[in-house]
């Protein structure tokens, strides 16, 4: 039997995507998903397990070594396994990770991942840990093979690294500086991923709409936006995440006039203080971003806007957490991503004066998090009575079973569970339905409209076709959503190269 792997990733989109990529270059290599392994044929662990880390939260490494430290009595008892840890813990702590866990076999970086095979080859031979960490980006990951998740659903790098200095965050440090791809080759890959059926896609960048600073087009981002809505099948085009001070009125422009461009927007706030956001080096101020918000919704009225706040940031006072209250009240954001402030080492923040005792945070924090559920749940109550296209999901619902519904996202990305009537067609992930909202829950739509002959309509599509037949390909025994689609060999330029762009023509907590 091949050898099996497992990559489990932790972090950011970025990461997940890179974690496709692990997956990819794996399968090229001979390896074979452990989770595909039909349950009368798999082994009692993996061969190889491999760690894509974050290093964002002050926890990320005691959950990385209490995971390793787990492992190791079962690499003792596993002969031949081999443990791997890649992503940005990797980067940061480099040959640290072998000194406090000498059981694992490779450690790479963020800049090499396509290195992996060969390391852990070089480790089998020499029988000794393979530590590589390369300080500048080798080969763009893109072009390297991907085992994605989903049938109907991709990811699509337009840039890694970013060029911000933010005080809190250390992504910048282990990302590197902003690089980005070619236009060309981003819809190369675009088009590519549509033809396998996928129906959305995803635009990655640490700063996506900085996208172009390298070839010196500000209207880069909105351009790739407009370029693809003209793209045919392509139903669903998302990007995260945007940063507030390059936030311009053409992205808006773009995201409205393009139909398959969502009326969603995640929007990092961090803090409502500009006191806050200039100790942060968040080169934005409260004003400003208020005024986007104002903008994006006259534009888009429907629009469902989410963000990323950060509580108890050092030297923030009561009235600079009232600040980030009063904002977060304007915004009326859909959802938020709610952190309270842990201590980086390697970045600025974490040797400033004022660092905010716990008790004081968790106070702060346990307020927003009310004040928000508050808004939320106002938010999704005004979506009753609204009739919304559904994107189906093989499961997002911990009840679906239970309550015989099915789930997915809606244009706006709110998750909406649905019910399925009795007798009626069953939509198959990757198709779309239609429904009525019949209940707003604080994070989350019901729509059981069709259990009364309401609206609910299923539209088949090529996006179901492909998830339908690795359903069909799947062998016999193989657990339930194992299958994935097969392996894509990179995005290598199709065509002509992309001419040098003439001036004019989405991880860390953004």
């Amino acid at each position: 039997m091949a050898k099996t792997y497992e990559v489990r990733t932790h972090g950011c989109q970025m990461n997940v995507h890179d974690s496709e990529r692990i997956s990819g270059l794996l399968e090229q290599a001979g390896y074979t998903d452990f989770a595909a392994v039909p349950d009368t044929e798999r082994p009692e662990n993996p061969d190889l397990v491999v760690f894509n880390t974050c290093a964002v939260r002050e926890n990320a490494s005691n959950k990385l070594y209490g995971n390793l430290g787990h492992l190791r009595p079962v690499k003792d008892k596993t002969p031949g396994m081999q443990i791997a840890v890649g992503g940005c813990l990797a980067q940061k702590d480099r040959s640290d990770i072998v000194s406090r866990a000498p059981w694992v076999d490779v450690v790479f970086g963020t800049h090499n991942v396509g290195s992996l095979p060969v390391l852990l080859e070089r480790a089998r031979h020499n029988a000794e840990a393979q530590v590589e960490i390369l300080e500048s980006l080798e080969v763009f990951p893109s072009t390297l093979p991907t085992r994605r998740d989903s049938a109907y659903s991709g990811w699509v790098s337009i840039s890694v690294g970013c060029n911000n200095t933010c005080t809190f965050c250390i992504v910048p440090a282990l990302r590197g500086k902003e690089k980005d791809r070619r236009p060309g080759e981003i819809l190369n890959e675009v088009k590519a991923l549509v033809d396998q059926g996928v129906v959305e896609i995803t635009l990655l960048g640490q700063n996506v709409n900085t996208y172009g600073v390298e070839f010196g087009d500000r209207q880069a981002f909105s351009k790739l936006l407009r370029a693809c809505g003209e793209i045919e099948g392509l139903e669903r085009v998302r990007f995260t995440s945007p940063h507030p001070a390059a936030f311009t009125d053409d992205v808006i422009e773009a995201m409205a006039e393009t139909p398959n461009v969502m009326p969603s927007l995640h929007m990092p706030l961090q803090s409502g203080s500009d006191k806050v956001l200039k100790d942060m080096r968040r080169s934005y101020r409260s004003k400003k971003f208020l005024g986007i918000i104002d903008k994006v919704r006259e534009r888009m009225p429907d629009a469902a806007i989410t963000t990323d706040i950060i509580v108890g940031f050092p030297g923030e006072t009561e009235e600079d957490f009232q600040g980030t209250l009063d904002v977060v009240e304007k915004s009326r954001f859909s959802s938020a991503f709610t952190f309270q402030y842990s201590i980086r080492p390697g970045t600025p923040a974490a040797t400033m004066d004022g660092q905010i005792p716990k008790e004081v945070v968790q106070e702060r924090f346990e307020r927003l998090i009310e004040l928000q559920e508050r808004v939320s749940w106002a938010g999704n109550r005004e979506q009753e009575g609204r009739t919304v296209e559904v994107l189906v999901a093989p499961a997002e619902g911990r009840k679906d079973a239970e309550t015989n519904r099915m789930s997915g996202r809606a244009r706006d990305n709110r998750l909406v569970h649905f019910a399925v009537p009795e007798g009626a067609e069953r939509p198959r992930p990757g198709d779309m339905v239609t429904v009525e909202v019949t209940y707003g829950a604080p994070h989350h739509l019901v729509a059981d409209s069709g259990l009364d002959g309401g609206t609910y309509d299923v539209r088949r599509t090529r996006g179901g076709d492909a998830w339908q037949a690795l359903q069909d390909a799947a062998s016999a025994g193989t657990p339930a959503g194992a299958a994935k689609p097969a392996v894509a060999l990179g995005m290598p330029s199709i065509g002509k190269p992309d001419t040098p762009a003439p001036s004019a023509p989405a991880c860390g907590i953004g």
